[in-house]
C-alpha cells in the first residue's frame, strides 16, 4: 500500500516561471556597395580621410589670412616664440659719458646704509644733448637709471659752422661758465665736465673758460643753461623783423 501512494505522489512544481533561455541572434550590418579597394604596399601607410571642411580648417590653423597679407601663427606660451629680452640689445644713436660717480651713506639706526649716485651726459653729436641724474645700491644700476633720465631730459642746441652762433654766459648756483666762438680746426679748450657736453651736442671748435664752483652737476647744467641762451642770426632776424643779411 505504501508503495502504491509513493507511486501516485505527483512531483512538487514550483509557481515560479522558468527563465528564458538568452537569445542567441546576430545583427547583420549592411555596408553601402563601393567600388574595389586600392591595393597597398607592405609598410605604405594608408591615406587619412579627409573632406573639403577638413582641408580649409587645417589650412586656417597652419596660416591665418587677413586681406592679401598672410601671417605666421604664433604662439606666447611656445618658447620657440617666446623673446629673450635679457639677450637683446638697445642699440641708440645717443653716446653717453659718466661726469661723476659718487659713493652716499645714510646713517640710520642699524648702521650705515651705502648706496651710488651717477651724473651722466648723453648727445647725438647733431645739436640734441641732456643730463640725467641716478641712485641705486650698485653702480651699473645707477648708470642705467641716470641715462634713462637722461632721454627726458634732451634738448635742442644750434650750430654754426661747427662752433657757436656767439658769445654766451650762464650761471648755475655757485657754477659760472663762458662759451666763445673758435675758428675751424681749433678744437675744444674746454675742462673735461664742459668738453663732456659741448662735445656730445656735436660742437668741434670752442673755447670756455669756467668761474667759482667746480662741482660736476654745476658746471654741466651752466653749459647746458648758456646753450640754451643761444640764437642763430635767423631767429634774432626774425624778433626784429629785419633780413638776415642787414645783421650781418
Amino acid at each position: 500500500m505504501e508503495d502504491k501512494k509513493l507511486s501516485s505522489a505527483k512531483p512538487a512544481t514550483s509557481s515560479k516561471p522558468a527563465p528564458k533561455a538568452p537569445s542567441t541572434g546576430t545583427k547583420v550590418v549592411t555596408k553601402p556597395a563601393s567600388g574595389p579597394r586600392p591595393a597597398f604596399k607592405p609598410g605604405q601607410r594608408k591615406p587619412h580621410a579627409s573632406n573639403a571642411s577638413n582641408d580649409k580648417v587645417a589650412f586656417e590653423k597652419r596660416n591665418f589670412t587677413s586681406g592679401d597679407k598672410t601671417k605666421k601663427p604664433t604662439d606666447s606660451k611656445n618658447p620657440r616664440f617666446q623673446r629673450n629680452n635679457k639677450d637683446r640689445k638697445f642699440v641708440s644713436e645717443y653716446e653717453e659719458k659718466i661726469v661723476d660717480i659718487a659713493r652716499v651713506t645714510k646713517v640710520v639706526k642699524g648702521g650705515r646704509r651705502f648706496s651710488f649716485s651717477a651724473f651722466v651726459v648723453i648727445g647725438n653729436k647733431k645739436g640734441t644733448v641732456g643730463y640725467g641724474h641716478g641712485k641705486a645700491n650698485e653702480v651699473p644700476d645707477a648708470i642705467k637709471k641716470a641715462i634713462k633720465d637722461a632721454h627726458n631730459n634732451l634738448v635742442e642746441v644750434p650750430i654754426t659752422k661747427g662752433t657757436v652762433p656767439h658769445e654766451v654766459t650762464a650761471k648755475f648756483l655757485a657754477s659760472k661758465v663762458l662759451l666763445k666762438p673758435a675758428p675751424k680746426g681749433k678744437g675744444l679748450i674746454a675742462s673735461s665736465r664742459v668738453r663732456a657736453v659741448v662735445e656730445l651736442a656735436g660742437y668741434t671748435d670752442i673755447v670756455s673758460k669756467t668761474y667759482g664752483s667746480r662741482s660736476a652737476q654745476n658746471v654741466v647744467k651752466s653749459v647746458v643753461k648758456a646753450l640754451l641762451n643761444l640764437r642763430t642770426a635767423k631767429q634774432i632776424a626774425e624778433v626784429r623783423d629785419k633780413d638776415v643779411k642787414d645783421l650781418l
